[in-house]
């Protein structure tokens, strides 16, 4: 590819719809790389990527979801050298979304991520599985009606909100509020992560956050036997009753993340299947396959790009010098790519041995704890959309004909997926609903 040094990753629009070969060529100069237009060093190696997951000791969550956007509030240069933890916790609360779990590092995250444990016990989780098949069904009565349809708007986009909105017992009579105000949204990006100059909220959650606190304050004061009193009436490790804006703050998290990335999985999953008749084939045939596939979307099209640490002091990656207030991206979707660790790594290989090893849901603390609810919602989407069709397969009216599709993609550094994906079945014949 062309020089890279001229490429800018995080204002340009140039990789929005292949960031891969950039990706690659940035590990092979050396996969720990500073680029040279927001100073943001690249961890695009797989090991290197783990290590820095791991380490919260010298790597701080508190820019995780923002990056090198719209800074750090004071300067950090002159404090190469230093420890500048206590420079953080003193701006911690002007930094954009840091009320956001994901931006939070111990001791409050290790508090917070329990408290979120709580509310996604195993019993509840296999529950909400339950509801999950029933939900699929339900929509795809409706988006396999005409014979072609829009799949994101049509069903990955209401499939997975309403499935989290099962799972926090969100009231049934509110679920068409929430599908107004969250799944009609512009589908082509903007906001946080994205390549073009947007002004970034404080935090874009706010339906959740009201509509959640009005939830928890009416469970505390009249409790009843549904989801919602068990979110209120969680508690942290310690026993202490969580203020209000806690709870609501994790619920409201799960929701909002656990909605964009999963529509992602499920969407990229459609159309590798619609794409390859070959592997929609085996699919159909051998359905046990199915949970390696999720695997491979998940390390072939990560459907985060990549999460940004700050480093707290000076220290290594890779063997490279990381001064202290250096802003880093740990590039899931290069290291997923890593052939280090996954041998022809831009092929997708159901049978592949090792695909459970991407890091699509990150590592260490941090790690997605809604990933057992992504993997099931891609399964039942995938299997339920497999029975009931004979056929499915891409529109060459809107994307082209194979080998010359034309897909747009969400033009943000942090989340991969499609915006669209216009898809074409023909029913099974005995379908089996």
């Amino acid at each position: 590819m062309k020089n890279i040094e001229a490429i800018d990753f995080f204002r340009g629009d140039e990789l929005v719809a292949d960031p891969y070969p950039y990706f690659h060529a940035l590990r092979e100069q050396c996969p720990v790389r500073r680029e040279p237009h927001h100073g943001v060093v690249m961890v695009t190696g797989y090991e290197e990527a783990v290590s820095v997951f791991h380490d919260s000791d010298r790597f701080s969550s508190c820019t995780s979801v923002t990056g090198p956007f719209p800074g750090f509030p004071v300067p950090l240069e002159g404090l190469e050298g230093d420890d500048i933890s206590e420079l953080i916790e003193r701006h911690r609360a002007e930094l954009p979304m840091s009320d956001q779990l994901p931006t939070f590092d111990p001791p409050m995250h290790t508090d917070h991520r329990a408290l979120l444990m709580r509310l996604i016990t195993p019993k509840r989780l296999k529950e909400n599985e339950e509801f999950i098949w029933r939900l699929a069904d339900r929509l795809l009565d409706d988006y396999l009606a005409s014979g072609e349809g829009e799949f994101i708007r049509g069903f990955a986009g209401p499939f997975a909100l309403l499935v989290i909105a099962d799972l926090l017992g969100v009231p049934e009579e509110d679920h068409e509020e929430f599908t107004d105000r969250l799944q009609h949204r512009p589908a082509e990006g903007g906001g946080v992560g994205s390549t073009g100059d947007h002004s970034m909220e404080h935090s874009p959650l706010q339906f959740l956050y009201d509509r959640f606190t009005t939830y928890i304050e009416a469970r505390r004061r009249e409790p009843r036997d549904d989801v919602l009193t068990g979110l209120a009436t969680a508690t942290f490790p310690d026993g202490s009753t969580p203020e209000v804006i806690d709870v609501v703050r994790v619920a409201a998290n799960l929701f909002s993340a656990g909605q964009e990335t999963t529509v992602r999985l499920v969407s990229t999953a459609a159309k590798l299947i619609a794409d390859n008749p070959g592997l929609q084939r085996l699919l159909r045939a051998e359905r046990d396959r199915i949970p390696n596939f999720i695997e491979e979307t998940l390390r072939l099209e990560s459907p985060v790009k990549g999460d940004f640490r700050l480093a707290r002091v000076p220290t290594t990656v890779g063997g490279v010098d990381i001064p202290a207030g250096t802003t880093v991206m740990v590039v899931n979707g290069a290291a997923n790519r890593d052939p280090r660790r996954f041998a022809d790594p831009d092929t997708l290989d159901v049978a592949r041995p090792n695909a459970r090893q991407h890091i699509a849901f990150g590592r260490g603390i941090h790690s997605c704890p809604g990933a057992p609810l992504a993997r099931a919602e891609a399964r039942a989407g995938i299997e339920r959309l497999l029975d009931r069709t004979a056929d499915i397969r891409i529109s060459e009216r809107v994307h082209g004909p194979a080998g010359a599709r034309n897909y747009q993609y969400l033009p943000t550094f942090i989340l991969r997926g499609l915006t669209h994906l216009q898809l074409e079945f023909t029913p099974a014949a005995s379908d089996s609903r």
